[in-house]
C-alpha cells in the first residue's frame, strides 16, 4: 500500500466571504404596499417578514433583506432597480 494522503470531504460548505446582503433603502416615493408586495414576489418572504422589512426601511433607513452568494442576488438587485426601489449588495 501507498502512502497516499486523503483529502478531508467538505459537503455544503459555503466560504464566509461569498455570503453578500442585498440592502434595501428607504425612499420618499414608495408605498408600504409596494415594498411589501415586492419583498414578497422577489425574496420569497411571507406577508409578515415583508412588512416588518418595510418597517426596519422606514424608521432605520435600510434592511438587510435577503442573504446569499452575489450571483443570486443580482437579478432581484436589478429587478428592485427596475422598480426604483434603492438596493445595494455588501
Amino acid at each position: 500500500m501507498g502512502t497516499e494522503k486523503l483529502k478531508p470531504i467538505v459537503r455544503n460548505k459555503i466560504k464566509k466571504e461569498g455570503i453578500r446582503d442585498l440592502i434595501l433603502f428607504n425612499d420618499d416615493f414608495n408605498t408600504f404596499d409596494f415594498v411589501i408586495e415586492t419583498l414578497i414576489e422577489l425574496c420569497d418572504h411571507d406577508a409578515i417578514q415583508a412588512e416588518q422589512c418595510a418597517f426596519l426601511i422606514h424608521f432605520k433607513g435600510k434592511c438587510a433583506v435577503k442573504s446569499g452568494a452575489f450571483h443570486d442576488l443580482k437579478p432581484i438587485q436589478q429587478e428592485m432597480l427596475n422598480r426604483s426601489l434603492t438596493a445595494s449588495i455588501i
